[in-house]
């Protein structure tokens, strides 16, 4: 029986990366996974047979949070697989991670490109958020993933900084509106993590050792370096903690 047994969790953008990390280490101790993705049907079964070849239980749930709607069509979908599943109806933990990248400086920026990464990262968290609220039990657990570009200047993807600086403010006012149900709502801010999203910044050795010269421990992040974190979020470990953004980046700029 791990610390989360009984419970059921949602995990955005599960197929890959941290996401992916997130999932498996919630699906280890016993939580039943949905898990979440836009649109590559390999990598969200890879994310399952994961989960499952550990004796874990996950299901998948296809929708491009970009979208209009699409949050009401991943509760449909949610709500449906764990009925199926004989699960108790509702939601324990929610985990908002699903996000785009986008490196460019000020000269670089573009309507299309701050409309996509705050459609994804931004936008679709609140209304994610929103109808988790409507289904997550009292005494639940709420996290999102930031990022550690809100406490350090990083002008190289201004855009997804200021996305992820929303996703802070969000987390302390959702903080205080969800105390009242004993739910707890706090962040993660991960530094470079070794993810497909980071891949574009790694073009060469001599890179990743300027990325990894970042943390004080000199070397980049795993997704399960964040997702240990979540886990002690998402357990009754972390019930005097809420309004928070933790920052997960190994100390990096210190």
């Amino acid at each position: 029986m791990g610390a989360l047994a009984g419970k059921t969790a949602l995990v955005t953008g599960a197929s890959r990366g941290i996401g992916r990390g997130i999932a498996c280490r919630l699906a280890r101790e016993g939580a039943l996974v949905g898990v979440h993705f836009r649109g590559d049907d390999a990598a969200a079964d890879e994310t399952l047979t994961a989960i499952r070849d550990s004796g874990g239980r996950a299901f998948s749930i296809r929708a491009d949070l970009g979208a209009p709607g699409a949050a009401e069509l991943m509760y449909a979908q949610f709500d449906a697989e764990v009925a199926q599943l004989g699960a108790a109806p509702g939601l324990d933990i929610l985990v908002n991670n699903a996000g785009v990248s986008g490196s460019a400086r000020i000269e670089e920026v573009t309507p299309e490109l701050f409309d996509r990464i705050f459609a994804v990262n931004t936008k679709s968290l609140v209304f994610v958020a929103q109808q988790a609220v409507k289904r997550i039990h009292d005494g639940g657990r709420i996290i999102n993933v930031s990022s550690a570009a809100t406490r350090l200047a990083y002008p190289e993807s201004l855009v997804y900084s200021m996305s992820k600086g929303a996703v802070d403010t969000f987390t302390l006012a959702l903080a205080k509106e969800m105390g009242q149900r004993n739910i707890t709502v706090n962040a993660v801010r991960p530094g470079f993590v070794e993810t497909d999203m980071n891949a574009g910044k790694r073009l060469h050795a001599k890179a990743t050792d300027e990325l990894a010269a970042w943390s004080v421990f000199n070397r980049l992040g795993q997704p399960e370096d964040v997702a240990d974190i979540v886990l002690f979020l998402a357990s009754d470990a972390s019930r005097w903690i809420t309004g928070q953004c933790i920052d997960a980046s190994g100390g990096s700029r210190l």
